[in-house]
């Protein structure tokens, strides 16, 4: 039988988060109601989902993962314009 060629990765990092049940979140659209992002804060996390589709995936976030998004949004560092 030929060796497997399959390599097992380590587990990226994040990916070590709760399943948090969002069904009941309170999810807030941006503070000028613009865009497709909405935030909810959840079980000492932040969940974040796309408004036009949200029975897709959340994205979830722990308090310094989502403080250190904020900081670079508010840098620049996503600016794709």
């Amino acid at each position: 039988m030929a060796e497997s060629t399959i390599q097992q990765q380590p587990p990226l990092a994040g990916w070590d988060k709760p399943e948090l049940d969002l069904s009941s979140a309170e999810w807030h659209s941006s503070s000028r109601g613009v865009g497709d992002v909405q935030i909810a804060f959840v079980e000492g996390f932040i969940a974040m989902r796309n408004s036009g589709r949200p029975e897709s995936p959340s994205l979830i976030f722990t308090p310094a993962e989502w403080g250190a998004f904020v900081s670079d949004a508010r840098e620049g560092e996503f600016d794709l314009t």
